[in-house]
């Protein structure tokens, strides 16, 4: 018998998880072939999420979870998962609901007939989210498209499920500057997107306001492509090259005509523009520079503090 295991990063998510546990039995009972390992990464969470979880361990001995001695993030928690989980198959969801356990038998039924390595998730419709942050996470995608080499999907969800040889691929990638949607596409595998429409949350509030979802980002730009950095360059060879041309003209002008001290104002913006160019060039560099330190220093990605399953990693 194959051996299902879903990872569940959760970060307060107390009023959600009676939801999420409901559902995901619920189905399990159509899914009589897989032996059943339900994960739960508590995110180091601020409410009685992790005791909602030791609940159900309690009477459910499917049920294993790891508890973080901090918050580390969604990225840590899901590397956890990968790490820990023992099934041929892995799957990561969320418990919010937003990703629907409902569409776990058609998941595996693709994945089953051996065509795919992994099944993902996107969704179609984003019914319910702002539409300023709409506007943005297309853009988002739309950029990435064009500046990586990497594969991220318009409306693609963490929510996958994948063979074993895919996750043991991504838990060699132990690099601390995270980006999963990249990683997903990076190192390959044949996929099946599976589309459907937005789900809204069953309860709590979104743990992703606007700047946090900007950060991840901009995490994902630099994490996948140096166009940033061929930005910087190319506009200091621009600015080089036009602060050549206006010498020029200034020189040939003081022949022609003689000097004069008027246009001080529009030197001086002149200056100030291409000084704030040149301290936006830094900060990218500045970006990348500091994945390298993070890199270098070898933190663990997450620290366990509480869990109830043997050998964590």
């Amino acid at each position: 018998m194959k051996k299902l295991s879903l990872i569940i990063p959760c970060y307060n998510e107390e009023k959600a998880l009676p939801f999420f546990y409901e559902e995901v039995c619920k189905v399990a009972g159509e899914l009589t072939q897989y032996e059943l390992e339900l994960l739960f990464v508590d995110d180091g969470s601020k409410d009685e999420t992790l005791s909602v979880i030791k609940g159900f361990a309690e009477q459910d001995e499917r049920v294993k979870y790891l508890s973080f001695s901090r918050n580390f993030g969604k990225e840590g928690a899901m590397y956890a998962g990968f790490c820990n989980a023992s099934g041929d198959l892995v799957a990561v969801m969320d418990a919010d609901m937003q990703d629907p356990p409902s569409l776990l038998p058609q998941m595996l039924a693709l994945i089953e007939s051996g065509e795919y390595d992994s099944v993902a998730t996107r969704r179609v419709t984003r019914k319910g989210e702002p539409k300023i942050r709409s506007f943005f996470a297309r853009a988002f995608y739309k950029i990435m498209g064009k500046i990586s080499d990497v594969d991220v999907v318009d409306g693609a969800r963490d929510f996958r499920l994948m063979k074993r040889k895919m996750v043991d691929a991504i838990v060699a990638m132990g690099e601390t500057n995270r980006f999963s949607k990249g990683i997903f596409g990076w190192i390959g595998f044949k996929t099946y997107w599976l589309e459907y429409e937005n789900v809204e949350r069953v309860a709590g509030e979104t743990k992703w306001s606007f700047w946090k979802l900007f950060k991840y980002s901009l995490e994902g730009i630099t994490n996948f492509s140096d166009a940033p950095l061929k930005i910087a360059s190319w506009s200091g060879i621009f600015f080089t090259v036009l602060a050549v041309v206006a010498m020029l003209f200034v020189f040939i002008r003081a022949l022609c005509f003689g000097d004069s001290v008027a246009g001080w104002p529009s030197t001086v913006c002149i200056i100030l523009f291409i000084g704030g160019v040149q301290l936006f060039c830094l900060g990218i560099m500045g970006q990348y520079v500091s994945k390298i330190f993070r890199e270098t220093k070898k933190r663990p990605i997450y620290i366990v503090s509480e869990s109830n399953k043997k050998d964590v990693k």
